[in-house]
């Protein structure tokens, strides 16, 4: 069987081992929380921390797009999620923002996961790249973030 370079396996990008770092201590942070009180307030504080060591770029839009999210769905709580700001409803994620420098991309990503009630036919989106965020997007933020939890 011969070797190719497209068909060798080269690991895991460095990046990608410390997003698996980050969760597995997010896991740790959490076990050791007492009470779902404690969890909640330790999990916000530690999503505000997170967003706080973020770059400027990604640290602005990381923090209005929380305060749609919470503003929107105040039912959705904040927590971290392989490093990044996440919100879950009922322990289970439906949202997280990714901040273009976490993987080296040219944007942040909003991304919603199977939780959230985005279905539309057959197809659609479960992700968004994020530039800026303007009013307008805000207001886009919102009424996905609303419909995702209804």
């Amino acid at each position: 069987m011969s070797s190719t370079e497209s068909s060798t396996y080269e690991g895991f990008t460095a990046e990608e081992r410390a997003a698996m770092k980050d969760h597995a201590q997010d896991q740790k942070k959490a076990a050791r929380r007492a009470s779902r009180a404690d969890k909640a307030a330790q999990d916000l504080q530690d999503v505000l921390a997170k967003i706080a060591e973020m770059q400027e770029s990604d640290r602005i839009m990381a923090e209005r797009v929380h305060a749609v999210i919470t503003a929107s769905a105040p039912v959705l709580a904040p927590k971290l999620w392989y490093g990044m700001p996440a919100y879950a409803l009922d322990g289970k994620l439906v949202c997280h923002f990714q901040p273009a420098t976490k993987f080296k991309t040219r944007y942040a990503t909003l991304g919603f996961s199977d939780q959230a009630n985005l279905d539309d036919g057959a197809m659609w989106a479960a992700g968004f790249a994020l530039t800026e965020v303007t009013a307008e997007v805000e207001a886009r933020i919102s009424a996905l973030v609303k419909q995702a939890v209804s």
